[in-house]
């Protein structure tokens, strides 16, 4: 049975990364909801196909935007046009990232900075490039899409554990900025979320057996999962929630 959370119907949404994974699942479950969608992806193909996918299921139709997000200034030049043309962005969520393991000895500067950039650098800056008219608003809800491998000590993914524990510190400091301006931070935190990429790259038998194992709940979380917990972080259900961080992960930790 899905849930249908009125004030959602018509409002503002972007979200990054939403082509593929979880930030699939994301845009789909707004657009249940009739919100008014945008999300930016690089992967023109992926991106495609769900707007078609949204459309033949007769859902809200979102508009993609294709957008490098490691280009801060064509990240920016998206969000203000959304803003100008269409009106504030009252709802953002910040999903995009990449988990690509690497070995110690192999990172350079230059890899790390690129899984900064990748993982937590935009984060920043979409909040920034929200915020006046968020303001002017007098309302508006941020969620960042964190991760608990940092919390369990992966290894394997130094920089992108850096990375997303920068996510639960930036969630902190923009809920104590915004919220005298009636704006809600909070960050979702999803355990090992079995995406088309996850089974593709790392997801075993043998790894899967062992996740079972830690799980209180003996089955695959998966992205609906966090879209679910992403879509009443975004509602009013939760409008005395923010400078939280909400761990999805089937009891894992």
């Amino acid at each position: 049975m899905k849930v249908k959370y009125f004030d959602l119907e018509n409002k503002r949404v972007f979200i990054t990364g939403g082509g593929s994974g979880i930030g699939a699942s994301i845009v789909e479950h707004f657009c249940e909801q009739n919100s008014e969608v945008y999300f930016i992806d690089i992967n023109e193909e992926a991106s495609n196909k769900l707007v078609s996918e949204c459309k033949n299921k007769k859902l809200a139709i979102p508009t993609f935007i294709k957008c490098d997000l490691l280009n801060i200034k064509d990240l920016q030049g998206v969000i203000s046009k959304i803003i100008s043309e269409k009106g504030p962005i009252e709802i953002l969520i910040n999903n995009a990232a990449n988990d690509e393991r690497h070995k110690i000895e192999n990172v350079t500067e230059e890899y790390w900075n690129e899984r900064m950039n990748i993982n937590l650098r935009h984060y920043f800056f979409t909040v920034q490039s929200v915020r006046e008219a968020m303001i002017k608003n007098k309302s508006g809800v941020i969620v960042n899409i964190g991760s608990a491998s940092w919390m369990i000590g992966q290894g394997g993914m130094a920089a992108y554990t850096a990375a997303k524990s920068g996510v639960v510190g930036l969630t902190r400091s923009f809920a104590r900025d915004l919220g005298e301006h009636n704006i809600r931070v909070n960050s979702v935190v999803p355990g090992w979320t079995i995406t088309e990429r996850q089974i593709e790259k790392w997801l075993t038998p043998e790894s899967e057996a062992d996740m079972m194992k830690k799980q209180c709940i003996k089955r695959r979380l998966m992205p609906s999962d966090i879209s679910k917990a992403v879509l009443f972080f975004s509602s009013n259900q939760s409008s005395g929630c923010t400078n939280q961080s909400y761990v999805v992960d089937n009891g894992w930790l």
